[in-house]
């Protein structure tokens, strides 16, 4: 594996992301953000040198598994008492006001 220069962002890089997200970064905040983005970055290079041979790929950090519910019917088909409670209703649908924009 080639070894890579570590990565680091500085005041011009922060200002450019802010630009890129759309968010409004004083100077002050922008100087806060550098080291914290630049120790964000140094945490995620350290993950980088930890060995992962043999560790399967997870989802979550305990076991899971869906509980699933047998698939019966239930008391659908009530249409006509849905709809008894809508503000309006046509052709067995509920009616809603035309959005055009």
């Amino acid at each position: 594996m080639l070894a890579r220069a570590p990565m680091s962002v500085d005041l011009t890089t922060v200002k450019k992301i802010a630009s890129l997200a759309r968010l409004a970064v004083s100077e002050d905040e922008a100087q806060a953000l550098v080291p914290e983005l630049n120790g964000i970055l140094h945490w995620v290079e350290q993950l980088g040198e930890v060995d992962v041979t043999g560790v399967e790929p997870m989802t979550a950090v305990i076991p899971n598994t869906l509980r699933l519910r047998d698939d019966v019917v239930t008391d659908g088909n009530v249409r006509d008492k849905v709809l008894a409670n809508a503000p309006q209703a046509e052709h067995g649908f509920f009616a809603v006001p035309k959005v055009i924009e």
